[in-house]
Parts: structure tokens; C-alpha cells; sequence
């Protein structure tokens, strides 16, 4: 049998394609991140039918008849004339076998994989990532590969996904964190230290991607208040919008709804978000941060305004 039939060439198409979808689910774009995770489990799926029996990936429906004897083999075929078992049969296979667990999840990002769910696929594959992981370490386990092995600077990230003594938001918070140190780290691989050093020292012109509409305040006045503040991720200085509170001062009841880094690209977009990445309010700290703007304090008629 040929090498891209493989247990080495099915696990190593696996934890390219795995890790691929950590990088697209970590840049928010979760129809990719679907994608390569239905890839990285098919594969791996295979791996493990591979490294039990090579008959186990023959296609039982429309497939070519000789392929029997050619993953028995017993006869040469060229790679075009090869064809194997799809996603969704290698799955049901493994669970015939008792290997892999009913997981609806799990059949969800296959479907979105194949286009065939009829959801919106970047909603709905967000919330996948914890069965992608689990999926990926019950077959990791079958075939007896340590799951750092597989996932390699991904471990800590993906332990997080699984993790139930954490909260929805704590999980996916942490998770984005990961993904966005890595990010960081990818920009400046191969080059020295001190280049990374000199970035974070250097003021950021890159535009905050934060929504602009003025929020209502004390007085029923419109404005909005943005400061820079420690990035959670990499340290670097990054811009946190916050909500006035009731009180026309700046003092610690302000409300942190929403930070974005320009170094790391790490973005939280709610108030949870940025409660669960331990950042703190910037007027609580000994130094106040720098202010960057703050709209006119518009008082309104409010007799003729319902």
C-alpha cells in the first residue's frame, strides 16, 4: 500500500489541519476553523482505522471493487483510482468499534465541514472547539500518542477548552489569549529578541476597530472615554474602551466593556471578556493611564427628548 495511505501520512495531515483550525478559531474566523477541524478528525479518524486494519478505510458504496484487494495488498492501483471511506462513515465505523462516543457536537462540525448543516457556520462552529478536542484526544489515546505530541504549543490551549471548572466566557477568553501569543510570537520567529522589545516600545498606529457610537451618560450627555492599559497578552500597550458610570467622575466604577492590542491582536468585546482576562480598572492602579479621548460633555435639553 502507498505512503499517503499511511498511519504516519493520515497523523500527519491531522495535526497540520488540527492546528490550523486553532489559528482560524483564534482569528475569529470560525467557518475555516470548521473546516480544518472536520480535516484533522477525518484524518486522524483514518489513522486510527489505518493502524487497525487498512480494510477498514475501504469506501463500501460507490466504491471501486478492486480496491479490496489493494488494501489487502495484493494488487498495485495508481493514486488517482484511489478512494477511501469519507469523514462521517470513518466516524461511524469508530463507533461501531466502541472507540468513539454518540457526540452530536462532533457530527455538527463534520457537517459544516461538508457544507451540509444548514446553520450559519461561523456562529455555530465558535462553540465546537471543546468537541474537537475531546474527539481528537479519545482517538490520540486509541493509537497510544501523548496529546503534546499531537498538539504540540497548543497543549495548554486546548486543556483550557476542556476545562468545567472554568466558565464559558473564562474558557474562551483564556483559549483567545493562547492564540493571540502565538500570533505575536509567529511575527517575530527567526528574528532576535531585541526586535520583539523594540515593538512593544513603539506607540501603535494601527486604527482600534472599537464601535464609535457615543453611550448615554450621567446628565444624559453622549460620550465615551478610550485608555491605554497593559495588554493581558503581551504586555504591550493596548486600548480599553470604557462606560461611564453614573457618577461624572473617573473613578473605579467605570465599566470596561471592550480592549484591543495592536501588537498581539488580542480583542475583548464585552464587559465578562475583559473581567475574565484579570484586567484592571487603569484609574484603580497607583499611575493613571493616558487618556487618550474623551467626547465633550453634552448636556441635553432633556424636555425635548423622551
Amino acid at each position: 500500500m502507498d505512503d499517503f495511505l499511511s498511519f504516519e501520512s493520515f497523523f500527519g495531515g491531522a495535526k497540520k489541519a488540527a492546528h490550523r483550525a486553532m489559528d482560524e478559531h483564534g482569528r475569529g474566523e470560525y467557518d475555516n476553523f470548521a473546516l480544518q477541524g472536520g480535516v484533522a478528525i477525518e484524518k486522524l479518524a483514518k489513522a486510527v482505522l489505518v493502524s487497525m486494519n487498512p480494510v477498514y478505510l475501504l469506501e463500501m458504496r460507490n466504491g471501486n471493487p478492486d480496491m479490496l484487494l489493494y488494501l489487502g495488498g495484493h494488487l498495485e492501483l495508481s493514486e488517482d483510482k484511489v478512494r477511501t471511506v469519507g469523514a462521517k462513515d470513518a466516524i461511524k465505523r469508530l463507533r461501531t468499534l466502541g472507540i468513539l462516543p454518540p457526540d452530536p457536537q462532533l457530527d455538527m462540525l463534520i457537517e459544516l465541514r461538508n457544507g451540509t448543516a444548514h446553520t450559519s457556520t461561523g456562529d455555530r462552529a465558535k462553540s465546537l472547539l471543546p468537541a474537537f478536542v475531546e474527539s481528537s484526544w479519545i482517538l490520540l489515546k486509541k493509537v497510544d500518542i501523548d496529546i503534546g505530541d499531537f498538539w504540540e504549543r497548543w497543549s495548554s490551549a486546548v486543556i483550557i477548552a476542556v476545562d468545567e471548572q472554568r466558565s464559558e466566557v473564562e474558557r474562551d477568553v483564556e483559549i483567545r489569549i493562547r492564540q493571540s501569543w502565538h500570533r505575536f510570537e509567529d511575527r517575530f520567529a527567526g528574528l532576535p529578541d531585541t526586535a520583539r522589545e523594540r515593538a512593544l516600545a513603539q506607540p501603535s498606529s494601527t486604527p482600534y476597530p472599537f464601535d464609535m457610537s457615543h453611550f448615554r451618560g450621567p446628565n444624559r450627555s453622549h460620550y465615551y472615554i478610550l485608555a491605554t492599559v497593559g495588554c493581558p497578552c503581551c504586555g504591550g500597550t493596548a486600548m480599553l474602551q470604557v462606560q461611564p458610570s453614573r457618577d461624572t467622575k473617573l473613578d473605579p466604577r467605570l465599566h470596561m466593556d471592550a480592549l484591543h492590542c495592536p501588537f498581539c491582536l488580542l480583542s475583548l468585546e464585552s464587559a465578562a471578556e475583559v473581567k475574565a482576562a484579570g484586567v484592571q480598572n487603569p484609574w484603580a492602579l497607583e499611575t493613571p493611564p493616558q487618556t487618550v479621548t474623551v467626547t465633550g460633555f453634552q448636556v441635553l435639553d432633556t424636555e425635548s427628548e423622551d
